[in-house]
């Protein structure tokens, strides 16, 4: 069976592909490489994996020929990033995905995975949320999923599964390593500073998944019988990791053994939702392996041997913003010396 994943040098694709060559699929990178090749070093030389730098919004798509399965991850990631150019947004997460959707279909790919993300619940005070809960995009982001899910699905037929999954805020190590993500910037704040950032109020919920899960959960989906998954919506996480964020910071410092003092950053948060998971429990059998801690664990030990580094491109939005920056620079000097 020959993959496809979109945006597959990302911080999940990196996890999720070398599961994927492990179980014995072929495996077609697609991806920009915004963050470089450096995060594909587990499975560059691999004869059954391919890289094509190439843009989800313009790639020929003779590519998708003697494609089986689609894993659809590429996006501008995280809200915050998605309200830098809140345009771009839509174009990539939104009508890039659209396009990646309707080619699979025209080329004959069996299965497509949509992967969406649970903060399309965006703010609910009192309700645990399950996927037949209205959602309430607050972001760019956010609505660029819900877009994408509400074009994208309809497209499910007898000859074309169409799967969404509203996957739970992830944490966990990954070769596309992103501390800009909850519990692993926690982690990096207790390990530099002995201190823990937390966003205003602390009261907010979210639900939360180890990237390994959420990888599993994919190659679940691909596995799982048509009639199970096709044209369906999953919450991917579990009920027992919905946390309050300040509760969570406390659970970080206890997996570490650090008493630190509280660091509060930002306005209050106006998202919060907790999500409910008994449905991908019930359907494809689906359990999380790992819990918070863990993933606590694993980072700060990576961190105090040196094999994870902190750098802008550990940042998602401060080197989506270098990028942007650069880019225009580029455009100035093109323009300049045009009329020079």
């Amino acid at each position: 069976m020959r993959v496809l994943v979109t945006g597959g040098a990302g911080y999940i694709g990196s996890v999720l592909m070398p599961m994927l060559l492990d179980k014995g699929y072929k495996v077609l990178c697609l991806d920009r490489l915004f963050f470089g090749r450096e995060t594909l070093a587990d499975v560059l030389g691999n004869p059954n994996f391919e890289l094509l730098k190439d843009d989800i919004r313009w790639f020929d798509p003779k590519v998708l020929e003697g494609v089986n399965i689609v894993l659809d991850l590429a996006s501008l990631s995280n809200d915050p990033s998605g309200e830098l150019n809140p345009a771009k947004t839509i174009d990539i997460n939104y009508l890039g995905r659209v396009r990646v959707a309707k080619l699979s279909k025209r080329y004959s790919v069996e299965r497509y995975i949509l992967a969406s993300t649970c903060s399309v619940y965006g703010f609910h005070e009192d309700t645990v949320l399950d996927e037949a809960s209205a959602t309430n995009p607050l972001t760019t982001y956010a609505k660029a999923n819900v877009m994408a899910e509400e074009d994208i699905l309809p497209l499910a037929s007898r000859d074309f599964s169409v799967t969404a999954l509203r996957q739970a805020t992830v944490y966990g190590i990954s070769p596309r390593m992103r501390f800009d993500l909850a519990i692993n910037g926690m982690t990096l704040s207790l390990f530099k500073d002995k201190k823990i950032k937390v966003m205003r109020d602390g009261s907010q919920w979210r639900p939360f998944i180890h990237v390994k899960d959420t990888s599993r959960a994919l190659i679940n989906v691909i596995e799982a019988p048509t009639d199970t998954v096709n044209g369906q919506i999953f919450n991917v996480g579990s009920n027992d990791q919905n946390f309050q964020i300040l509760p969570l910071a406390n659970t970080v410092c206890r997996a570490v053994g650090i008493d630190p003092e509280i660091q509060w950053y930002g306005s209050p948060d106006n998202r919060s939702y907790r999500v409910n998971f008994d449905r991908i429990k019930t359907c494809l059998s689906f359990t999380t392996e790992s819990v918070p801690s863990d993933g606590v664990k694993e980072i700060y030990e990576a961190l105090k041997n040196g094999k994870l580094v902190e750098s802008v491109k550990t940042r998602t939005v401060d080197w989506y913003r270098y990028l942007l920056e650069a880019d225009s620079l580029v455009r100035e000097v093109s323009l300049r010396d045009s009329i020079l």
